[in-house]
C-alpha cells in the first residue's frame, strides 16, 4: 500500500514562502500551509494516479496542501457520507473549500444531497460549500436538467442575506454561474437577482448588483448564444428505426432515426436537443 510519505515528500519539495505571502494577500489561510501551486498538486496527482485509501492518508495530515491533493486523488465512487461531511467540517480556507468540492465533491451524488443541508449550517466554509458546489454544478454538469438549478434558486435567495464575505462571496458565484447555463436560466438567474435586491442586507445587495451587472450584460447574450449551439448543424445518426420529427426550431430528432440533413437549431436549451446536437458538426 502507497504511503502519505512519497507524495508529502513531493509537496514539501515544492514549498514557497513567496505563494504563502501572495496566498494571504487574497485571504487564504496559510497556518500549517506549504505553498504548493494548484499546477504543481495536478502534476503530483497526475503522476501518483487515482487512490482513495492515499487520499485519506493525507486529508489526515491536515495540511491544506495535502488535502487539495487528496481531493484530486480520491476515487468520487469511494467516497461515502460520513466522509463527505468529515472534510467539509475540515474546510478553514475558501480556496480549499472550493478546490475540494470542484475535484471530488461535485463528482459524487451523495454531494447533491448535502447542498441544502449545507447552506443552513452556521459554518462559515461549510455554508460555502453548499454554493460553490452549486456554481461548480452549474459550470461543469452538461447534462443537468434545469429544473434542478431553478430549484436551487430559492436556497441561493435564502442564503443571500448572510453577511460574511466568504459566503456571499459564493451565493454571488453560485447565482451568476446558473444564469450562465442558457437562456432560460439566464432570466430565472436574473429575476432572483431582482428579488435579492430588494431584501433589506449589504450583503443581499451586493450579490444582485454584482450578479445583474455580468448577466445583463453586452457580453452575455452572445455568450448564451455560443453555449445554446446557435447556428447550422448537420446531424448525423446511425441508429435503426423509423422517422423523425419535423426538423425546425426547437425539433427533437426521436431515438430511432437514420439521418443525415441540416436544421438551423437555436436556443434549444438543455435536454435531447443538446443530445443531438453534440452528435452533429457545425457548419457555420
Amino acid at each position: 500500500m502507497l504511503s502519505a510519505t512519497a507524495p508529502l515528500d513531493q509537496l514539501k519539495a515544492k514549498a514557497s514562502r513567496t505563494n504563502l505571502d501572495g496566498m494571504a494577500k487574497f485571504g487564504m489561510a496559510v497556518e500549517n500551509r506549504l505553498g504548493v501551486s494548484v499546477p504543481e498538486m495536478r502534476r503530483i496527482a497526475k503522476e501518483t494516479g487515482p487512490n482513495h485509501a492515499l487520499a485519506a492518508k493525507l486529508w489526515k495530515t491536515g495540511i491544506p496542501d495535502a488535502i487539495i491533493l487528496a481531493s484530486m486523488l480520491a476515487v468520487p465512487e469511494e467516497l461515502s457520507e460520513a466522509d463527505l461531511e468529515a472534510w467539509v467540517s475540515s474546510f478553514n480556507s475558501w480556496d480549499v473549500c472550493d478546490q475540494v468540492c470542484m475535484n471530488l465533491f461535485e463528482n459524487t451524488p451523495l454531494a447533491r444531497r448535502k447542498i441544502l443541508k449545507w447552506s443552513e449550517r452556521e459554518e462559515e466554509f461549510v455554508k460555502r460549500a453548499a454554493f460553490a458546489l452549486i456554481a461548480c454544478l452549474a459550470r461543469h454538469d452538461k447534462q443537468a436538467a434545469d429544473q434542478e438549478f431553478i430549484g436551487y434558486l430559492p436556497v441561493i435567495k435564502r442564503g443571500a442575506t448572510d453577511e460574511r464575505n466568504f459566503v456571499r462571496k459564493a451565493v454571488n458565484w453560485a447565482l451568476r454561474n446558473i444564469g450562465k447555463r442558457n437562456a432560460r436560466l439566464n432570466k430565472a438567474a436574473i429575476k432572483t437577482a431582482r428579488e435579492i435586491q430588494r431584501l433589506d442586507s449589504k450583503a443581499a445587495r451586493w450579490i444582485a448588483a454584482d450578479t445583474l451587472r455580468e448577466l445583463e450584460s453586452e457580453k452575455s447574450p452572445k455568450r448564451l448564444q455560443k453555449r445554446s449551439g446557435c447556428g447550422r448543424y448537420r446531424l448525423r445518426l446511425a441508429r435503426s428505426g423509423e422517422h423523425l420529427v419535423e426538423p425546425v426550431k426547437g425539433a427533437l430528432v426521436e431515438q430511432g432515426a437514420i439521418a443525415a440533413f441540416t436544421v438551423l437549431a437555436c436556443a434549444l436549451g438543455q435536454g435531447e436537443g443538446d443530445e443531438v446536437l453534440r452528435a452533429g458538426e457545425r457548419i457555420e
